[in-house]
């Protein structure tokens, strides 16, 4: 798994998918998922307090965020970060169990959602869709 120093090296430069997910196993298997069904490198944070520390460093090009994060929910997150210039326009993903709590709060922010669990094939055309967001 690398760090995701990507951000604007240039046309080759490998873009980076920032996984937000506490539970290791799912956040592990979208970080190999991702790593062998695309060209992007994929990092993973266990928690919100963790990613925003990392984000210090990596610069991600899409963002997965679980919203049922044990510190702060994945929308808590979202705000936070949607706060900081530099990352106000980064494409977000929301995954959940609990679509239906958190779906008012979700399209208010305009965000995408999937439901888990979802097919990894449809996680792949989600991440294909943000990468191709004006």
């Amino acid at each position: 798994m690398d760090t995701g120093n990507s951000a604007h090296k240039g046309p080759t430069a490998v873009k980076t998918v920032f996984i937000v997910e506490d539970d290791e196993a799912i956040g592990t298997l979208l970080v190999q998922v991702i790593e062998q069904e695309t060209s992007y490198q994929a990092v993973l944070a266990p928690d919100g307090f963790q990613a925003l520390k990392m984000l210090r460093t990596v610069k991600p090009d899409v963002l997965i965020l679980d919203y049922g994060l044990p510190d702060m929910n994945g929308l808590e997150f979202y705000d936070t970060i949607h706060a900081v210039k530099s990352l106000k326009h980064l494409p977000v993903l929301i995954i959940s169990a609990e679509t239906a709590r958190i779906q008012k709060e979700v399209k208010a922010r305009h965000l995408p959602q999937l439901q888990k669990p979802f097919e990894l094939t449809i996680l792949l055309e989600a991440i294909e869709r943000l990468f191709s967001r004006p």
